[in-house]
């Protein structure tokens, strides 16, 4: 703090600190989370050290502020195998949880989103399923049972029953997931697919990608719909139409994401896969909606998807 000549000065001086500080404590959380998303478990750790000094800094050791920090340093830690500093952290937080009168539930999610990944990581499964069916109980009070913050306590779930070999669940979890997915990133694609029919000037600013999340939540969104990818194409024979569906559903994700090539892949690897299965007419159109507009933002798969439509006909 540099020296301030009236109190009034000061009054200011201390509250842009803390607006500075408040500033750092989500820019080192978010950047925290993106890498933990990404696999990225060791250079997660500076950042959420980062968010829980400044954490302390504003509010204090007590706070349930601190929750947060302390979840992403047991995950991180959870990452990297150290199974013994993760429970410290999410003691830390438990007992945090417990003095606090004002916890939310989006706190009490994360909690047990954590002990989830910690039991599942020491192979308790029993344990991973009660905290991981709690996080689901609270993400859905906080956000909606259909809310893309609750897809992942369904997908964490779905992880347990995998390697568990109950397949079914695993499978009735992870189809869960997709839909939600489906859904939300569908709005997204339906708006710009309305606004290639208005006025030019209307039109320039619809068309612009944006998928409604910021970093951390794209790499969360590739990492999960990634996997589920995986598993549906080591079972693509057993249901067809849930790779289908999936397949559409990362390539709107990378579509959004401007990774223009990579979707038009998925998008006709999903109607090629529709078209030899003879998949619902309707679905097939919406398809082509989708790599017609993948290739009306990139000239190369404008090529392609012309000569597409051409032998498709």
């Amino acid at each position: 703090m540099p020296f301030y000549n009236s109190e009034e000065e000061r009054r200011h001086g201390r509250e842009q600190l803390l607006q500075r500080q408040k500033h750092l404590i989500e820019l080192c959380y978010k950047v925290a989370q993106k890498y933990l998303f990404e696999g990225k478990h060791e250079e997660s750790v500076p950042a959420a050290l980062h968010s829980l000094r400044f954490r302390i800094n504003v509010y204090g050791l007590n706070s349930v502020q601190l929750v947060p920090a302390y979840l992403l340093l047991a995950e991180a830690s959870i990452g990297l195998g150290h199974v013994v500093q993760a429970e410290e952290y999410l003691s830390q937080a438990q007992w945090t949880v417990l003095k606090s009168s004002d916890c939310t539930d989006e706190i009490h999610s994360l909690l047990h989103r954590n002990l989830g990944l910690l039991y599942t990581a020491k192979e308790n499964y029993k344990e991973a399923r009660f905290h991981l069916a709690n996080d689901i109980y609270f993400a859905s009070c906080e956000f909606g049972s259909e809310h893309i913050r609750t897809s992942e306590a369904y997908f964490l779930l779905a992880n347990v029953f995998f390697r568990q070999e109950k397949m079914d669940i695993a499978d009735s979890l992870y189809t869960k997931v997709t839909d939600i997915w489906h859904a939300f990133l569908d709005q997204h694609i339906q708006r710009q697919l309305h606004a290639r029919k208005k006025p030019l000037d209307i039109l320039a600013k619809e068309m612009e990608n944006d998928t409604g999340l910021d970093e951390p939540q794209e790499a969360e969104a590739v990492h999960i719909l990634g996997t589920i990818l995986e598993f549906r194409e080591h079972t693509a024979k057993e249901k067809p139409e849930m790779t289908i569906k999936i397949l559409k559903t990362v390539a709107m994700l990378h579509y959004l994401m401007m990774n223009l090539s990579k979707a038009h892949e998925l998008a006709q690897k999903a109607y090629l896969l529709s078209k030899e299965l003879h998949y619902k007419e309707e679905e097939c159109a919406a398809l082509q909606d989708l790599l017609d507009l993948i290739a009306s933002k990139n000239p190369v798969t404008w090529k392609a998807s012309k000569f597409f439509n051409n032998q498709s006909h």
